[in-house]
């Protein structure tokens, strides 16, 4: 389609020549949140190493504005993505100040995303709580307006009122023109926030629709694919 920005084709991928995932097919568009929803060990985070450059392909292709990407993620990152893994992504023995100012040219652009921040900006973000250094992580990834967003697990362990605010300037991204990919544990915040979703299981993807169909469908979805009930 027309639309899409940032595509995997066939993709395949492993560790130590054992593969993970395989023959994955997503397609991202500007302006949408696709959440990648999967029981742990579906291939969720490979998927996300895959496609950001930082694991190597046995099979298939990375596209970006119609072009295959061969590029290491560094490159990836300069072109255009923001990859955001489960760690913290902060430096913690710098302030928050700092790690704007090494991640940004206007470093104020992400405090605009996060005001909360601010009485914080001359402290070490190893010193700040764990949603807070989640913040100032996707505070940095987002105001370099990436063309495409990978986050996986952004609210691992975070209170549910800091997974809604994560999720809306998430949602806030793709409404800027981002193409975004979110691997989520709370999977039905993330649906609300969505335009299209993904399942996995077992390094394949074994549904793709649009958030709202799975949202609708959540029940039934969680039995057969997600390893839980409800």
């Amino acid at each position: 389609m027309t639309n899409v920005h940032f595509a995997a084709v066939g993709l395949a991928a492993g560790y130590g020549g054992i593969p993970v995932i395989r023959d994955v097919n997503l397609e991202l568009r500007r302006g949408e949140v696709t959440v990648m929803l999967g029981a742990n060990g579906a291939g969720k985070t490979t998927t996300l190493l895959a496609l950001s450059g930082d694991l190597p392909l046995t099979e298939g292709t990375v596209e970006f504005r119609g072009a295959i990407l061969t590029s290491s993620l560094w490159q990836r990152a300069r072109s255009g993505m923001s990859y955001i893994s489960e760690e913290h992504g902060v430096i913690r023995s710098l302030t928050v100040h700092e790690n704007l100012r090494l991640a940004l040219k206007k470093p104020l652009a992400a405090l605009e995303l996060f005001p909360e921040l601010r009485e914080h900006r001359h402290r070490k973000a190893g010193l700040l709580s764990g949603g807070q250094q989640k913040m100032l992580t996707l505070a940095m990834a987002i105001a370099r307006k990436p063309d495409v967003l990978l986050a996986d697990e952004l609210s691992l362990g975070l209170a549910p009122q800091i997974v809604q605010r994560l999720l809306r300037v998430v949602r806030g991204a793709a409404d800027g023109g981002s193409a975004v990919l979110l691997v989520e544990q709370h999977a039905r915040q993330a649906l609300a926030i969505g335009d299209q979703a993904v399942v996995m299981a077992r390094g394949r993807v074994m549904l793709t629709d649009s958030a709202e169909a799975v949202r609708a469908n959540f029940t039934e979805l969680s039995a057969a694919y997600l390893g839980r009930r409800s």
